[in-house]
Order: structure tokens, then sequence, then C-alpha cells
């Protein structure tokens, strides 16, 4: 798809501007500008430099009058004023002025009725094959009248020197003003800013209009009747959980929630590629083919991929169109689903491998959104830490976690669906002593939670976790149900219990604010 396109506003002397080229234009340039290397498989890679993960630290919003009392405000939102954003807005455009440019202009949002135009300008050839993959392409006669109501200009190459006088955290700068509806990246290649920055920018809009944003995958069965989201951050298993040969993937990491159903935000996928094999997870595997895009991966002397290697980064990443999963949904809409599993990571290898989630008891653990940050996500990170991300997803919300609470409960409530914890961290031990779950352990877990499996009475409750952990569950050994069971000492399993209980508990304090609405202490672990 191609289409003329003669100036980009306040962009100058602009030597050529190419708009959403085809892939096979795009692999052209990426070789010609000597910014990608082939694979044997025929997908390409690029190295992204000293930035493998995202820089939260320089994000920040224009503190403006239309949208400062929205926002929540803190270490993830952090204020600017508009004579900083202004200035570099002006550095920007003067750094992207004679340059040949890149210009993709889609949608986010696979529900005609609700999406959002979308316009990304990029110096580099790759950035906009990224772009292409992740983001929804428009039709010919779409991108003809197209008009965004909301860009991002991509000035990777450069670097902010005045970041102290303009009170930022480094000469890295990934700046929004909501008012503009213009966001701006300098000093960073990482792919992943762009698209997080749409989803932080939707995550704005769209619950302002009672529509639900959600950093989860989702899937479907074969009756199109019983969707599932997957919440959890980078390395829970979204991606690898929900892409599944026995039900068709709607999406692999953003989803909107509204009157209607589900429906996906991106138009790709974006799956972490380290240790990746065809056992596991066959179809990201085979989705790794031309057109595919991969970061920071070590290539072997035949130029096969060597994903076991973490020479680069443990946060090694592949984007793919979503049309590379043969089993997917064309049109990426859904209706209401019937479950929801929130996955975590834990580090401290104490919770149980799925528990059964009372309504309130979701709202809870939605709130608190435990997990581990893996290594390499975010820059500074190299081993999994214990954290809690709001929503599973907090770096990515703009407004206050308890804004989207109340919408996840108002449908969860309206539509009967079911919740389930599921733990895809250590069992045996914490982190260096017990080992991994591994996937194929998950997988029959959470397909369990499909076929109806989990639909029994025999439960146990842990009172110092208060969750109801099943006691069968098919083959699923008792000792991989039962936490305890696995560790040589049940006092230590014990302690460690209570250790990561009084985290639950101090974490959730800052939801409890005089008022009973979001108060689900009661349902959450009791120390």
């Amino acid at each position: 798809m191609k289409s003329q396109m003669e100036k980009i506003p306040g962009i100058e002397n602009t030597p050529a501007i190419y708009r959403n080229l085809s892939y096979d234009d795009i692999f052209q340039h990426e070789q010609k500008n000597g910014e990608t290397t082939e694979t044997a498989q025929g997908a390409m890679t690029v190295d992204t430099g000293i930035f493998t993960g995202r820089s939260p630290k320089d994000k920040f919003l224009v503190e403006e009058p239309g949208s400062k009392d929205n926002l929540w405000w803190g270490n993830i939102n952090q204020p600017c004023s508009q004579e900083v954003f202004d200035e570099l807005y002006g550095k920007v455009q003067e750094y992207l002025s004679g340059k040949s440019l890149y210009v993709f202009d889609g949608f986010a949002g696979a529900r005609k009725s609700t999406r959002m135009s979308l316009r990304v300008v990029t110096e580099r050839a790759w950035q906009h094959h990224f772009c292409t993959n992740m983001f929804i392409e428009p039709t010919e006669t779409e991108l003809e009248n197209f008009a965004p109501t909301f860009t991002i200009l991509n000035a990777s190459g450069l670097k902010n020197a005045d970041y102290k006088r303009h009170g930022l955290n480094s000469d890295v700068f990934v700046l929004f003003d909501l008012a503009k509806r213009i966001a701006i990246i300098g000093g960073t290649e990482y792919g992943g800013e762009m698209k997080k920055g749409i989803f932080s920018v939707m995550n704005y809009y769209k619950p302002l209009d009672g529509i639900l944003t959600m950093h989860c995958s989702a899937n479907v069965g074969k009756e199109r009747s019983d969707a599932a989201l997957f919440f959890g951050l980078s390395g829970t298993g979204k991606t690898t959980l929900s892409t599944d040969p026995k039900r068709p993937l709607i999406g692999d990491d953003e989803h909107g929630w509204d009157d209607e159903g589900i429906w996906n935000l991106e138009g790709g996928c974006y799956a972490k590629a380290i240790n990746l094999n065809p056992d596991d997870e066959p179809l990201i595997y085979n989705a790794i083919k031309r057109d595919a895009l991969l970061e920071n991966v070590k290539l072997n002397d035949d130029k096969t991929v060597d994903y076991s290697s973490s020479e680069k980064t443990e946060n090694t990443r592949v984007s793919y169109p979503i049309h590379h999963i043969p089993n997917r949904i064309e049109s990426g809409v859904a209706g209401h689903p019937e479950n929801i599993i929130f996955l975590t990571a834990d580090a401290f290898g104490v919770l149980p491998a799925v528990s059964r989630l009372t309504p309130e008891q979701a709202m809870y653990h939605f709130l608190s959104g435990y997990t581990a940050k893996v290594a390499g996500t975010e820059r500074g990170v190299t081993e999994p830490t214990a954290t809690f991300s709001a929503c599973f997803g907090a770096a990515f919300m703009t407004l206050h976690p308890t804004k989207y609470a109340a919408l996840l409960g108002q449908k969860m409530k309206k539509h009967n669906v079911k919740a389930y914890l599921v733990n895809t961290g250590w069992a045996g031990g914490p982190y260096g002593v017990g080992s991994r779950m591994k996937i194929k352990l998950t997988r029959s877990i959470i397909d369990g939670i499909f076929d109806g499996t989990l639909d029994h009475d025999d439960y146990t409750t842990n009172e110092t976790l208060n969750l109801s952990i099943p006691n069968k569950m098919g083959n699923v050994t008792s000792d991989l149900l039962h936490p305890w069971a696995s560790w040589s000492s049940r006092a230590d399993y014990d302690a460690q219990a209570k250790k990561l209980a009084g985290m639950f508990i101090e974490n959730f304090k800052q939801y409890v604010d005089g008022s009973s609405e979001f108060d689900f202490t009661a349902h959450g672990p009791k120390g």
C-alpha cells in the first residue's frame, strides 16, 4: 500500500516521505539503510542499542487544564510543563526536517465505532516496519481521506542535552501532550515505546467514555461464545498461553471491552523470544518468518536465531502481523468473556498453580497486580524482582487504577464472568531455590479452566493467602496444586507465605481511602 504525501506539519525540506510502505518496500529500505539483517527464516532482525526495554523514568505528560484533574500523577505519570514540551517539540521538528521520513497511518482498535486513528512518523525504516506489524492498517479508501486523531513523532536519534534544565530524568524523553494529541520520542531506539505510548493514550481517552482498556491477551473457543482474557505483565505468559492451537486468538496484549464485547487494540503480536522453542510455543515459533521483525537476538553463522542467548538482553522480542497466526479471529472482535485469568510469576514460590477467585477476590488481585518483573523488560532490571503493578499494567495506566477497576467490576457482574489466579512463576521454593513452572503444566491448567475440570467443590482454603485451591485437577499432582507440598520444609513455606501476604496487605493500603467501594482488604491475604 502506497500513498503520496507532500508534507508533515512543522517539518521542513523533507527529501522524501514514505507512507504506508508494503513489506517488500520496507525490506528494501531496511537493507539499503543498513538497519536490519535477514535471518535464515526470512524474518528481519534489528539491534536497538543500549535500549532493549522501555525507559519508564523518562515518560512525562504535559500538565495542562484539560487533563490534569483526570491523570494519575506520580512516578508513572510524571508532569512536565507546557513550555518544556513545546521547546522539545520544536527541536524534534527541527531534527526531523531535512531527512527522508517514514509515515504510518492506521488505527488502534479493531471495532470501527470506537477505534482511534493514529500517525507515527519515524526516521528509520525498521520503526515503520514495527508500526506496520503492530497497528491496524487502513484500506486504500481509508488512507485517501485519513485524518489522525493522535500523532507520534519519533526522533530516536535526538538526545536532549538540556534535560537537567528541563527537570527531566535523562537525555531520553517520551513526552505526551493530550491537549495537542501529540507524543514525541527522543534518544531511545526501542520500538516498544511507540506501542505502549499509543496504549497509554487509549487508556486515557476510552475509559472516560465508559470503555475499559486492558493490558491482556484474549482468545475464544471454537464455538466463538466463550472468550477469555489473560491479564499479566511481560514475561508472565499472556502471549504464550493465549496463542493456543485449540482456541482462536483475538489478540496477544491489549484489548478494549465495550457494551458489545471485547476487541483487539492492535494488528499484530509482540512476543518475548528468549528460549523460544517449537515444542512449547509452535504457533509463535512458526510466525517468525517473512514480515516478522526480531529485536536484539543473536544470530548463528548460518543466520539461524539462537533463541537461548541472552547476550544482548533477556528481553529479546519479535513483532509480527497477527495474520501469521493461522488460528485467529480475523475481525479482532468477540463477545463478552466468560473467564478472566490473572497470570502472576510468583518469585517467592508460595502461590498455588491455580486458585478460584470470587468476584471480590478478583477485584483485590486486579488492583494488586502482583508478579515479578522479568530481567531486561525495563532498564536496570537484571533479575526477577517481586513487584505490584495495578491492573497488571500500571506502567501504562494514565487514570487512577480504581477507574479501571470500577469498569471491570461492573462488566464482570453484568456478564457473570468467572475469575482465576494462575501462577506461572516458581514452585518448590523461591527464585534461586525452586524451579519455574513448566509451560505445559500451565497449559493443562488453562485447559481445565475452559473444559470444566475445575467446576467441583473439592477445594482447600489457604488461610494466610486467603485463596481457594483445588484438591484435584485431572492428572496434576497434589504437590503442584498445593505449593507447600513441594517445599522441603512446611515451616519455611509458611514463613515465606506470611512474608508475601504482608507485602500484599501493605501495598493495598493505597486503595483504602475511607470509602467502601474499593475496600476489598477482607478478600485478600490475611498475614
